[in-house]
């Protein structure tokens, strides 16, 4: 397992019965999470002190409770610094456990010795785009919402990366990669982070477990001569690391290189174990 184990300012605290206590800066979160299906005693005082609760219906979805927590507030990573709020299904605008891949491909673009151009697909809020762009690469990101896009320039500014060489693309990430092939472009690194299901700004629909090979096909073809690597992070069910090495390999199979896929997580403060976060497929030259 991948590990995320570098953050000064978050931490899972504890974890129990199907939900999570975390550390985000100064405030305190509860939020469920899926794998937490052991159940032990919540005697950590952040349970009762909590600054929010997500609370999960089970008709679906879920709700915020709030206690004493701003509407913004930042964390740091490094050089980078991230705006977060609490906004739907439970999230906060950044997933902690990426920063070990963060600290992966960023170690290999400062090592490249040479310029990196990085595309990155359903780029989120922009946690990879700056990492990227921090370790010296110049970086396109692409994200069919348009305020997802906005919060990633915000996230750049913030971290003093507004002169930084980012394209910011709203566009549907199937369309935007079919055209960039069409307009010979080529990039020496690929990132995407695909959703189980999502709509394009059009109405496009995905589905990953239809649509996920057929890109990643799609995206082969966008790679340079001397490619770098190219990273699949997956929080679905049922990609597996091995789905995700062998997907990558086989249409890679032409560049050479290695594979190698593990789950990623995060350690727990309490008790010492590692909670798992989703898996990522790694292919390197």
């Amino acid at each position: 397992m991948w590990i995320a184990d570098n953050w000064k300012e978050y931490e899972v605290i504890d974890c129990s019965d199907g939900e999570k206590l975390e550390r985000w800066g100064s405030y305190l979160l509860v939020r469920p999470d899926p794998q937490v299906i052991w159940d032990t005693p919540k005697k950590h005082k952040g349970w009762e002190n909590r600054n929010a609760h997500y609370h999960r219906s089970k008709k679906g979805g879920g709700e915020w409770e709030f206690f004493d927590l701003p509407e913004q507030w930042d964390l740091h990573y490094g050089s980078l610094t991230f705006h977060l709020k609490p906004f739907r299904f439970k999230h906060t605008g950044l997933f902690p456990e990426q920063a070990v891949n963060w600290e992966w491909f960023g170690k290999k673009i400062r090592q490249a010795g040479r310029p990196i151009k990085v595309l990155n697909l359903f780029a989120y809020t922009g946690g990879a785009s700056l990492a990227a762009a921090a370790a010296g690469a110049s970086v396109t990101h692409v994200d069919a919402s348009k305020g997802m896009v906005t919060w990633a320039k915000e996230n750049a500014v913030a971290s003093g990366l507004s002169s930084a060489p980012i394209r910011w693309i709203v566009d549907d990430c199937v369309k935007f990669t079919e055209r960039e092939i069409r307009r010979g472009n080529r990039y020496d690194a690929i990132i995407m982070d695909p959703p189980s299901y999502g709509r394009g700004p059009k109405g496009e629909i995905w589905k990953i477990e239809d649509n996920i090979y057929p890109l990643i096909n799609l995206c082969a073809n966008l790679l340079s001569s001397t490619p770098l690597f190219f990273l699949i992070n997956s929080y679905t069910t049922g990609l597996q690391p091995a789905v995700l090495s062998y997907m990558l390999g086989t249409a890679l199979q032409n560049f050479g290189g290695t594979v190698d896929a593990q789950e990623i997580g995060l350690p727990v403060f309490s008790n010492g174990l590692v909670l798992p976060c989703g898996a990522s497929g790694r292919w390197e030259q």
